[in-house]
């Protein structure tokens, strides 16, 4: 989650909400993604950290099936990252802070809970979710000056 938390970190000094997010391919414990929101800087509605971290992943292991990975997010992943972390089949998803407002894990539509849902990781929440939340809150606290 350190590794997470450092990519949020970067987000936040590019202006962007402070969201960071590793996918760690479990066998060899090497981080095959690595990203922090980006879709102000892109122009692009689906830069979410969790999104970006994806693609990478996939890249880098040669296909979008990611059965042997773990996904550390700092913010509970929406509606859209959830769709894709089942869609590639994570194995676990550790996540830092709650978003009862965005999330859709453990709050709002509960993607993984759904019949219509493919595959569901097992799910870690509160991960250094203190440090996660001082992040958001000092960005947004910023947006309100």
């Amino acid at each position: 989650m350190a590794h997470a938390l450092d990519a949020a970190g970067a987000a936040l000094l590019r202006g962007e909400v402070p969201v960071g997010c590793v996918v760690v391919h479990h066998p060899t414990e090497r981080i095959v993604g690595r990203a922090g929101n980006q879709t102000v800087g892109r122009n692009d509605p689906t830069g979410h950290a969790e999104i970006l971290a994806l693609r990478q992943a996939g890249q880098a292991l040669g296909g979008y099936r990611l059965t042997e990975c773990d996904l550390y997010v700092t913010l509970e992943p929406c509606a859209m990252c959830a769709g894709a972390i089942s869609h590639a089949r994570i194995r676990r998803l550790y996540y830092g802070a709650a978003d009862g407002k965005g999330g859709a894990v453990e709050n709002g539509v509960r993607f993984f809970q759904q019949p219509t849902c493919h595959h569901a990781p097992e799910v870690y929440p509160g991960i250094d979710e203190a440090r996660a939340a001082e992040l958001l809150r000092r960005f947004f606290q910023q947006k309100r000056l």
